[in-house]
């Protein structure tokens, strides 16, 4: 238990410290990783497992969903796109269906990857403006 203490402090410290665009990078992995487990629970007929590990998923889509900015025009289209992985992980988790789970990681996957890229690009910005930041 000792071990895990430092764990969860560097756990607790990256989240306290991260910008907001990390915070949202971090969702996306995190739901990645929920979807991954649920995907072998299906494979090991794991049906309480799968479905905590959906549910988990469905919470960070959610949570997505409520930090959409509705003054910028893309969230509309998002909001969409995030209620449809909603509905497909419901659906996965009643159907048991992983390939579900895999196209709805692909989703994930895709907006994880460009909102990495959104960030790289907003430090290469900041760093190259000339600021210490």
């Amino acid at each position: 238990m000792s071990m895990n203490q430092p764990y969860q402090a560097y756990q607790n410290n990256a989240v306290n410290t991260a910008s907001p665009g990390e915070l949202t990078l971090m969702l996306y992995n995190g739901c990645l990783k929920f979807i991954k487990h649920a995907r072998k629970n299906i494979v090991d007929a794991d049906h309480q497992q799968k479905n905590t590990n959906i549910q988990k998923a469905q919470k960070i889509i959610q949570e997505l969903m409520v930090t959409l900015n509705p003054d910028m025009e893309i969230s509309e289209q998002m909001m969409s796109l995030y209620e449809y992985m909603n509905h497909r992980l419901i659906e996965a988790n009643i159907n048991n269906d992983a390939d579900i789970l895999d196209e709805v990681s692909g989703l994930v996957t895709e907006f994880r990857d460009t909102w990495k890229e959104v960030i790289r690009q907003n430090r290469k910005l900041q760093h190259g403006a000339g600021g210490n930041a």
